[in-house]
């Protein structure tokens, strides 16, 4: 009898390059479905944008302008069958702000990418996906915890193999 494969608690990826880091947004792409949310983690500059680009066109299946969202706050794109919605909460002071977004409804109709995660304050979804981006050496870490079951598992297949 074989034991079932456990799913990891978190799961870290070196990413040597920026364009290991939009690789990285194409695989997300292909696993996130509708009701998913990432959380984005890290510093200013640490490629939480950069990756949701990179997500954001691999799931639009074209080029398309990605532009940030620090001053729009919320964008969002069609894809296939889903929406997605890439949200900015750096200028927000209170976690109320975010009801005025929509974002609770989206986080249940769409593949919804949050940076700044911390000014959810309660309103972060018990089974977000959670990525923590952090400098090391001349490229990035990136931390995953929590999603739904078996994501960081299918995460883990798709990079390592």
């Amino acid at each position: 009898m074989v034991a079932p494969m456990s799913a990891p608690a978190s799961l870290t990826l070196s990413l040597p390059s920026e364009d290991a880091t939009a690789e990285l947004g194409a695989r997300l792409a292909r696993r996130l479905q509708p009701g998913d949310v990432l959380l984005l983690e890290g510093p200013i500059g640490a490629g939480k944008t950069h990756l949701s680009r990179a997500l954001i066109r691999s799931a639009l299946g074209r080029e398309e302008e990605v532009p940030s969202p620090t001053f729009t706050l919320v964008q969002t794109y069609e894809a296939a069958d889903h929406e997605i919605w890439h949200a900015d909460l750096y200028r927000l002071t209170h976690p109320d702000e975010v009801l005025e977004l929509g974002l609770e409804a989206a986080f249940a109709t769409a593949v919804c990418l949050v940076e700044w995660p911390d000014r959810l304050g309660g309103l972060a979804p018990p089974d977000a996906l959670r990525l923590r981006l952090e400098a090391e050496g001349e490229g990035r870490r990136a931390v995953f915890s929590g999603g739904r079951p078996g994501l960081l598992a299918q995460l883990e297949h798709d990079w390592h193999g």
